[in-house]
């Protein structure tokens, strides 16, 4: 080998070595920390027994900073930990309708995560319960929510409510069959049925929902993350952006107090335009409670409204500009910053205890249907049926006697206190009579007198908040808008 030779490769070699140590990719980890919650719902009805097996499927994808680590539709396994007994008023309720089963709340915990190649991954989660609500058949239509499509002033924005307001009836028409047509209309009428019976198997309904949070972390490796693609780290977020996050803070309109801090972090990392990152997963939010309302009665709902002020990037982000060459652009030098003011609502949120309504402003009221009417005219209806004791004629017209009113009093009995009602009603026509009553009054009561659904967010309840951000000057004019809070 020449000595020429010999120097190309050594300055090929040297040339090659300062590239690579060049190379502005960087490796984050990622490790699901313990607290996060799995979004799951079960795909099969559980028996409530302890060590009854539990399957279920993750409703929304898990993110580590900017990468996705457990796609939506993973299999999860678990089982019935424990059993408890539920509370004394949903108990004095039970057994005023008739069923007299020692109700008890399904402890579950989750084991096993089923990955997409069919590997499985251990789990440890907190037991709990499933939320008071369950997953549609069909997914909801997302409206379009990106401002650049909207026609523009004022005809625009009243056009797009009439055509939501348009879509939403039809929605509702559409899913009134639904009761029928639906996969699990046995499962339902099942559910109803056993309702009736003053002792019956207890289980808990497929697609019912959980939020179970993990006791130990998940480790995915590690990924790289290229320089080019952390430009817009850190920055302000464009007016309009939306982020899905999900409460650190438990917010109730009964209990909150105006000036309250509410605390939320996201859950999906948001992009730009460009699909460049600018605000990763594990950002959190800061903000305050500004209205409070508690539901009353005659069915007068609650009212909440928050906001958010500050972003609090996670640490992740230190250690990576730390390596980010002194070449790479940044908007502002005020982006280098792990935390800056902002100015953002509540864009929507997820419906638990009872239907809620986000208005423009981003405040929540819980919404009542008007369906429930439906329920106690069907009740007056029972109840005049029970109390028909017209007497009989023959075929002269003489009177005979009065009618059994068999089917009446059967009615008038089952509405107001189940089968072991529809029993006692047979003894005689006041006992039905009085049951029938005693439903409809009860009936009264619930959808006419009783107070209103409160607005409840539990924690780790999901939410998308919205940026609205003006100017600059908005951080500060935010201090003298928002009313400070108590203790401070």
């Amino acid at each position: 080998m020449t000595q020429a030779t010999a120097s190309f490769l050594v300055f090929v070699t040297f040339a090659f070595s300062q590239d690579f140590k060049s190379d502005p990719s960087q490796k984050i980890p990622l490790t699901v920390p313990a607290g996060v919650p799995l979004r799951l719902y079960l795909t099969k009805r559980v028996s409530k027994r302890i060590g009854a097996p539990v399957e279920a499927k993750l409703l929304a994808p898990v993110y580590v900073f900017d990468h996705e680590v457990i796609p939506a539709g993973t299999r999860v396994l678990g089982q019935v930990s424990r059993l408890q007994p539920v509370s004394k008023w949903e108990r004095t309720r039970a057994i005023v309708g008739g069923d007299f089963t020692p109700l008890r709340v399904a402890q579950i915990e989750f084991t096993s995560l089923v990955l997409p190649d069919g590997g499985q991954m251990p789990l440890h989660t907190v037991a709990g319960a499933g939320l008071n609500s369950l997953v549609p058949l069909r997914p909801a239509k997302q409206r379009n929510r990106n401002p650049q499509n909207n026609t523009g002033g004022v005809l625009g924005t009243e056009k797009q409510n009439a055509k939501d307001q348009m879509t939403a009836q039809i929605d509702r028409i559409k899913s009134i069959p639904d009761i029928v047509r639906a996969p699990n209309k046995k499962e339902w009428l099942s559910d109803f049925l056993m309702s009736k019976l003053p002792y019956h198997p207890q289980s808990v309904r497929s697609r019912t929902r959980f939020d179970t949070e993990l006791q130990d972390p998940l480790n995915f490796g590690s990924e790289k993350v290229s320089q080019d693609s952390l430009v817009l780290l850190g920055s302000q977020p464009a007016a309009g952006s939306i982020v899905h996050a999900r409460l650190l803070t438990p917010l109730n309109s009964s209990s909150s107090m105006q000036g309250q801090k509410v605390e939320a972090v996201l859950s999906e990392p948001l992009f730009s335009a460009g699909h460049k990152l600018v605000l990763p997963e594990g950002t959190h939010l800061d903000g305050l409670v500004v209205v409070v309302k508690k539901a009353e009665w005659f069915h007068r709902t609650g009212r909440l409204r928050f906001n958010f002020q500050n972003v609090n990037l996670p640490s992740q982000v230190a250690q990576l500009r730390a390596a980010t060459p002194a070449s790479v652009p940044l908007q502002a030098q005020e982006e280098k910053r792990l935390q800056f003011r902002t100015q953002s609502t509540l864009s929507a949120a997820e419906s638990g205890q009872a239907s809620l309504k986000v208005d423009k402003e981003g405040g929540v009221q819980a919404t009542d249907s008007k369906t429930r009417f439906i329920g106690t005219a069907v009740a007056l209806l029972m109840a005049r049926s029970a109390a028909d004791n017209d007497p009989t004629r023959s075929s002269s017209g003489a009177i005979t006697g009065q009618s059994s009113n068999v089917g009446g009093r059967t009615l008038g009995g089952g509405l107001g206190f189940g089968l072991l009602g529809t029993i006692a009603a047979q003894s005689s026509r006041n006992v039905g009579s009085a049951l029938g009553y005693y439903g409809l009054a009860w009936s009264l009561y619930s959808t006419v007198v009783a107070r209103g659904a409160e607005v409840q967010f539990n924690k780790n309840a999901v939410v998308d908040i919205g940026f609205n951000t003006r100017s600059p000057v908005d951080a500060t004019k935010l201090k003298s808008d928002v009313p400070a809070a108590k203790g401070k």
